[in-house]
């Protein structure tokens, strides 16, 4: 593998050089601790074993690793990427928290595929929730190991030791003591426990559940931070690639002569992959301007008016994922029925950072990808498939990622890179830039859903009727006491199920998630209202069952100092609820509503958030104000026009994210739930934002809107 400069390959401080591979880093921990554990997986999580052919196939057992070092200084190798979230420090504090040794003295490992253990990818909440107990087991087992090696030298008892900032004291003779350093100076250990090693009781949580400064911050806020676009190998061309101007069309012709003639130009052909190549960003342009190429019709003739028809019409038959009691007995209970179509359009990842990716190809031939990924262990699977290469002969790191809320589970541009790289005989460096990012993003897709239910003379919900187009099953199951209820999926944001989308969709953050916490909160608002009851009230009085959706949902009206009233009470109140991560939110939003445009703005934002053991209250509330924000985004503007397969959407100009000045003041409320596991925290508090501020904008202005976004167009239309 080529020598880079390592400042072009991670941010300091990152705790891995990238040119060491997985054989030399075995030799380098050879002065340490190494420990090697197995774990039944959490659902979803697996490690592949290599078969002859070089696919990977998962196997029942997640591998992670420890490394301490002589100087005592831990190291902790993860599958997982930092784009944001705050990984790179909350997963450190479990890994400090259960090797008694300060957070400080814990290095991390991100998303190097010849470093890591496998991971199938960075999305879902599932970071800390998931690789979270299986990172403390393995420092829980580090420390037991440790302590029994320290028993064996200084000839005691493990039962009489205690450790401490890494070093392991006797408890009858302080003057007994040895550190991890010491312990494994000058030899390479591997051993195993019997059993599981003892976790810590929260109870005795020391930095786990503090306000750890973020290790990325200071690198971003300076720009010294890495992304994949950042690196620059010896010799690397940029690649500007033909694209088709829609989804669906084929190129029946190209003439890349004119591009040829330029000087420093190389022109590759690597089947359906037509690009121009130079040392210059700008002389590639130039020469992207010079193909003339011919592409035959697009096949869909859809436009973002007419998909949700089409939606409806295409979509495959329903599966129930949720139902008890009988609907139609419930409904003959009811004396107040309501029926309602939702609605919502396509919405784009944008995020700051376009997809990019570096490759490099090697003398022995092996293949080195800089990718701005979610998902670097997949990608290698693609990246081998794809070169015809045996797996281990493809390596993938992760630097920053810049932002993917799920839209850099997909790689294209990694597989872009590696294949010109191999066809250059030098590296190649591929950024798309914002058309490319906005044509080829996979969407979070467009959705329709239906609604029936009714409330009896208690005004109890007696029956509740659900079905979804579109969005998937993420966040469509109630929560609520309703006896009778039956819900249904027709379609989701996995895969593109009987071609009923006319371009890729694909998870964004909380997938399918947002439209379903939506439909189903403005339809519960629209029950309270025919109850004539206080929308707070009216969920109290339907979630009798609900021991933690009626806690958060306390918290966020005592914050917010709600006082009951029947909407419309024209304050512009609005409150929702929703689930998700394992997480339980409950949102309440104050909204403005400029009767002469239908402008929103949003001026109050109260979050509450249970998301059980929080390992990081500062970094917990960093992500629930980022899902607020963003949730303004898909709430009040963002949505992809579309026409014939042509994304019209091609900048910031027409696709228009939150601004400052859009902003709410936000207050988050975290509750302490020492009993529950660490839950997702990424994603939860993002579902709420549409159904919050619907409903507030009804309570403003008695219209109801019931289609994302919330326009002024949609909301002026609502009150005439």
């Amino acid at each position: 593998m080529s020598k880079l400069n390592e400042e072009m390959i991670v941010p300091e401080g990152w705790g891995f050089v990238d040119t060491v591979d997985r054989r030399d880093f075995l030799k380098l921990t050879s002065s340490g601790l190494l420990v090697i554990f197995a774990l039944t997986p959490p659902k979803g999580m697996l490690r592949p074993v290599w078969n002859p052919a070089g696919i990977q196939r998962p196997s029942p057992d997640f591998n992670a690793f420890v490394h301490i070092g002589t100087d005592g200084r831990v190291t902790v190798l993860l599958g997982k990427v930092e784009l944001g979230q705050g990984v790179m420090t909350s997963l450190p504090q479990l890994a400090a928290e259960e090797l008694h040794v300060s957070l400080a003295s814990v290095d991390v490992v991100l998303g190097d595929t010849d470093l890591c253990p496998f991971d199938m990818g960075t999305f879902g909440s599932m970071s800390v929730r998931n690789l979270g107990p299986v990172l403390r087991a393995a420092a829980a087992e580090a420390r037991t190991v440790l302590v029994q090696m320290a028993a064996e030298k200084l000839g005691v008892l493990v039962a009489d030791l205690d450790v401490k900032d890494g070093v392991i004291t006797s408890r009858t003779d302080r003057g007994k003591h040895v550190s991890y350093g010491e312990l494994t100076a000058g030899k390479r250990i591997e051993r195993r426990i019997d059993g599981k090693a003892a976790l810590e009781a929260v109870a005795n949580f020391k930095i786990v559940g503090t306000s750890a400064p973020r290790r990325d911050a200071i690198d971003k806020v300076t720009g010294r931070a890495k992304y994949a676009g950042d690196i620059v190998p010896a010799g690397a061309l940029h690649a500007r690639i033909v694209r088709a101007p829609a989804h669906g069309v084929q190129v029946t012709a190209v003439d890349t002569k004119a591009a040829e003639a330029m000087p420093g130009v190389r022109v590759i052909r690597d089947g359906d992959l037509i690009a121009v190549l130079h040392e210059h960003r700008d002389e590639a342009d130039k020469a992207l301007k010079l193909v003339k190429a011919a592409f035959g019709p697009a096949p869909s003739t859809l436009d973002n008016d007419t998909i949700f028809a089409h939606l409806e019409k295409s979509a495959p038959e329903g599966r129930a994922v949720a139902q008890g009691g009988d609907v139609a007995e419930g409904e003959k209970s009811a004396v107040q029925m309501v029926a309602q179509k939702y609605l919502k359009g396509y919405v784009a990842h944008a995020p700051m950072e376009t997809h990019s990716a570096v490759a490099s190809v090697a003398a022995d031939g092996k293949v080195t990808v800089w990718a701005s990924t979610q998902t670097p262990f997949p990608l290698q699977t693609q990246v081998a498939r794809a070169l015809k290469l045996p797996t281990e002969k493809v390596r993938i790191i992760t630097p920053y990622v810049g932002g993917g809320f799920g839209g850099k589970s997909a790689s294209q541009q990694a597989l872009e890179a590696a294949r010109l790289a191999v066809a250059a005989g030098k590296p190649v460096r591929v950024v798309w830039d914002r058309t490319e990012e906005f044509f080829f993003d996979t969407f979070d897709p467009a959705a329709v859903i239906n609604i029936r239910a009714g409330i009896d003379a208690a005004k109890k919900i007696v029956s509740w009727n659900y079905e979804v187009i579109g969005a998937g099953e993420r966040g469509s199951q109630q929560f609520y006491d309703v006896a009778n209820h039956r819900t249904v999926v027709r379609g989701g944001w996995n895969g593109n199920p009987n071609g009923m989308h006319p371009f890729g969709i694909g998870p964004w953050r909380a997938p399918g998630a947002n439209a379903n916490a939506f439909a189903r909160e403005v339809h519960i608002d629209m029950l309270a209202q025919k109850a004539g009851m206080d929308p707070v009230a009216f969920r109290r009085l339907n979630l009798t069952k609900n021991a933690r959706m009626l806690r958060v949902l306390q918290a966020a009206a005592d914050k917010f100092g709600w006082q009951p009233k029947a909407t419309p009470s024209k304050r512009g109140f609005g409150v929702a609820l929703g689930d998700d991560a394992g997480t339980y939110v409950a949102s309440i939003a104050q909204v403005k509503v400029d009767p002469a445009t239908g402008a929103v703005q949003v001026l109050r934002v109260v979050c509450a958030q249970d998301m059980g053991v929080v390992v990081n209250p500062a970094g917990a509330l960093q992500q629930l104000e980022g899902c607020i924000t963003m949730g303004l985004g898909y709430t009040l503007a963002e949505e992809v026009r579309f026409k014939d397969g042509v994304v019209l959407d091609k900048n910031f100009p027409t696709y228009h994210l939150p601004r400052f000045s859009w902003v709410p003041k936000i207050e988050g409320v975290l509750l302490n739930s020492p009993d529950l596991p660490a839950q997702g925290g990424g994603e939860p508090a993002i579902v709420t934002m549409g159904a919050a501020v619907a409903n507030a904008v009804y309570d403003a202005i008695g219209a109801r809107v019931t289609q994302l976004p919330l326009t002024p167009a949609r909301v002026k239309a609502a009150m005439t």
